[in-house]
């Protein structure tokens, strides 16, 4: 249960893409950065604010969560035990972004430590991830869906 609530981490997850194709989208390495931005601050309106409505995350053991408004509601249950916890330590490597018209995709391999207060031990996880972008009618780049599994302790 334990692996279960912090792959859900995964919708917590910066992204700092390590691109070395100087011809990726920038607008992928713009998401990238607010996705970031936004899970340091474990901040769950800023992170659902980066999905499309018709959004699906699948996390292990764990039946589809389609559209925001469930990923959103699942996030909020998630956290809500967590109150006083912060991100110690957030790293995230995404390789092969691939971009095809209005579509991308990238594998990410993340590592994070999560302060958990109240004198308990940190938690420390790995996990590896795909996510697929798709860009609006804005020109904005948004999580259309992501897959996360759990990941040994070295990429």
């Amino acid at each position: 249960m334990r692996a279960l609530f912090f792959g859900c981490t995964l919708l917590f997850t910066t992204i700092l893409a390590q691109a070395a194709d100087a011809g990726v989208d920038p607008g992928i390495t713009k998401f990238n950065q607010a996705l970031s931005d936004a899970t340091t601050r474990m901040d769950n309106a800023a992170v659902m604010a980066l999905w499309e409505d018709d959004g699906i995350s699948l996390l292990p053991e764990t039946a589809p969560i389609v559209g925001k408004k469930a990923i959103g509601e699942f996030m909020d249950g998630a956290t809500k035990p967590l109150t006083g916890a912060h991100m110690q330590h957030f790293e995230l490597q995404c390789r092969d972004i691939e971009v095809s018209g209005n579509w991308a995709t990238e594998w990410c391999h993340e590592h994070q430590i999560v302060d958990l207060g109240g004198g308990k031990p940190p938690f420390d996880g790995q996990g590896n991830m795909l996510l697929v972008l798709h860009r609006d009618s804005h020109g904005r780049w948004r999580l259309k869906r992501e897959m996360w599994n759990q990941a040994p302790d070295t990429p």
